[in-house]
């Protein structure tokens, strides 16, 4: 890149530059003191987490190719101490975008990079929540649907294939996973977005009136019916129902659901007319099913009417990675509401969050970034801002010390490794295949491969 000796007077904003070759983010970042910005450069991805450690940055342009998962690392600590932040990542020539897509990057510019790009990725700002750079799968819009780690881009991709087709879905997977948020989504993603989405959580409902609030009922089926009653079923003609706990439905309500799946069609609870609905049917529940089939609690027989495309929605175990983006999303929600300006989450708060379990999973981290919004005080979320249950996990050291991001560092590894895998497994475990698709040398892929601990001895089947 030509840095051309421009001047200004006035400070635009702090910029990390962090690049392995130390001459070229030191050039960049004197290119842009030039132009009025505050800009630093670091060689390494701990060295960058050092300086964003002392100060919040309003942008960073980083290397993607940064070994160790160190973009990838460093955009994580960005946007947790500055959820505003920009994040530009570079990249050679025909190296892909795999790097940008995995830092959830708002620009990615792939080389040679001109000054003209830098400054207008400057100058455009952080795009999440609205157009990002080359996403691998188009998340419906408005639905809570946050994450790029590849087991949710296995699930999203799954949605924009089944979306449009009437196939009857269930959805499992712990409580707190977003079961009801994926059910919205493959709604909002299928030509009935139109119709109503109907949702009915069975397990809150009593047996005695799940039937009617489903099925509806006429006047004088039972006490207190003192006239006919669409049930949820009729609401959600032309759309979706969305069958929640489906396991706590009674053997009697799993007859009728069976029959309105196989036929689309039912009666009224007292009534003797049969009605026909056209209605996409998806359930949901935490359960093991087929372990309920064998004790005899759930039909076998709806059991593999409803197992069609059955699509199991990961623990936030599972998906570690994405928890800097999910707290930043849940914390630009929260904080308009509590009325005050929080940027952001400290390195050492940002670590507590990523060493927890999360038994209650996306639900359970929403609550606790809630939480810290609406009773912390400063401008930044700190280790004491969050519920003592998060921060018995972790002991630390020093609040802020950068050396205790250890864990973050080993999970957004995870990317990296599962990318790697994959596209091994697609260019049948031909590892000069693999290099190309990944838009690096072979030598490149070796490299990672020893740093990964990954033996294909080992890892692929039949070798």
């Amino acid at each position: 890149m030509s840095h051309r000796p421009e001047s200004s007077n006035s400070v635009r904003g702090r910029v990390l530059v962090v690049d392995d070759d130390r001459r070229m983010a030191s050039g960049m970042a004197q290119w842009l003191c030039g132009l009025g910005y505050h800009a630093s450069a670091a060689g390494t991805a701990e060295e960058a987490l050092r300086l964003l450690a002392r100060a919040p940055c309003d942008a960073c342009i980083i290397d993607g190719l940064l070994p160790e998962a160190g973009a990838i690392r460093v955009a994580a600590a960005a946007r947790a101490i500055a959820a505003s932040a920009t994040v530009i990542v570079t990249l050679p020539a025909g190296s892909g975008e795999l790097s940008g897509t995995a830092c959830d990057a708002d620009t990615v510019l792939t080389g040679p990079v001109t000054d003209a790009a830098v400054l207008e990725a400057l100058a455009t700002g952080p795009r999440r929540g609205g157009t990002r750079a080359s996403p691998p799968t188009a998340t419906p819009a408005g639905h809570g649907l946050v994450g790029s780690h590849p087991v949710m881009r296995r699930v999203l991709d799954v949605v924009s294939r089944i979306a449009d087709t009437p196939a009857t879905v269930l959805i499992t997977g712990e409580s707190g996973t977003g079961k009801s948020l994926l059910a919205r989504a493959i709604h909002a993603t299928s030509h009935r977005r139109h119709g109503r989405f109907v949702e009915v959580a069975c397990g809150a409902v009593s047996d005695s009136l799940l039937e009617s609030e489903l099925f509806g009922h006429v006047a004088g089926a039972f006490t207190g019916a003192i006239g006919d009653r669409p049930g949820k079923f009729m609401q959600a003609d032309g759309g979706t129902i969305f069958l929640d706990e489906i396991a706590t439905a009674s053997p009697a309500l799993q007859v009728k659901l069976l029959r309105v799946l196989q036929d689309r069609q039912f009666e009224a609870v007292g009534g003797g007319t049969t009605h026909a609905v056209d209605a996409r049917v998806i359930l949901a529940t935490h359960e093991d099913l087929a372990k309920l089939v064998a004790s005899g609690r759930f039909r076998a027989d709806l059991f593999w009417r409803i197992n069609v495309i059955t699509i199991d929605m990961p623990t936030l175990r599972e998906r570690a990675t994405d928890i800097p983006e999910l707290a930043g999303h849940f914390l630009r929600q929260a904080a308009p509401q509590a009325g005050r300006e929080v940027t952001g989450f400290s390195l050492a708060a940002l670590d507590a969050l990523m060493r927890y379990d999360w038994p209650g999973n996306v639900r359970e981290l929403q609550h606790a970034v809630e939480r810290a919004v609406f009773l912390g005080r400063g401008s930044v979320i700190d280790v004491a801002d969050l519920p003592a249950s998060v921060t018995a996990r972790a002991s630390f050291a020093s609040v802020g010390n950068p050396e205790r991001c250890g864990l973050l560092k080993q999970a957004l590894a995870t990317p990296e490794r599962q990318l790697i895998l994959e596209a091994l497994e697609r260019s049948g475990w031909r590892r000069d295949a693999a290099a190309k698709a990944l838009g690096i040398n072979r030598t490149t892929l070796y490299k990672k491969l020893k740093r990964l601990g990954m033996d294909l001895a080992e890892l692929a089947p039949g070798r």
